[in-house]
């Protein structure tokens, strides 16, 4: 699987997704003014990656300081990906890390440990 990477743009975050290393980034802003055109790909390539693992720990860090409404349900569905390749015996660790000062961000992260209890959550606050 070929990895990707796409650099930020002033409404799309930056894409690291190492597939042969399992590691997964996602890091910026996003508000693209199609968020199904951005995601869809990288979430059909996500499903794909995760289809052919067993058993493999994967790392997944995501440092978005803003997201609008339609890149949110797109987000879901990626972490749904997720959980359900932990559910399927791969060990999948969310790194959530959040400006220390915006308790949306962390509450939003707490919302998708509840909705996926497979996932290894963990907060990581980030000081300025």
């Amino acid at each position: 699987m070929q990895n990707i990477h796409l650099s930020a743009t002033a409404a799309t975050p930056e894409v690291d997704f190492r597939f042969d290393s399992h590691q997964l980034s996602l890091k910026g802003e996003s508000y693209p003014e199609n968020a199904q055109s951005f995601y869809g790909p990288l979430l059909d390539a996500v499903a794909g990656y995760l289809a052919t693992l067993d058993h493999v720990h994967i790392a997944v860090d995501v440092q978005l300081a803003y997201f609008n409404s339609s890149s949110t349900r797109l987000l879901m569905s990626l972490f749904e990906l997720l959980n359900d390749a932990a559910v399927k015996g791969n060990y999948v660790t969310l790194n959530w890390h959040y400006d220390e000062d915006d308790d949306t961000i962390l509450e939003f992260g707490q919302e998708i440990a509840d909705d996926y209890p497979s996932l290894d959550f963990h907060p990581l606050a980030l000081v300025a």
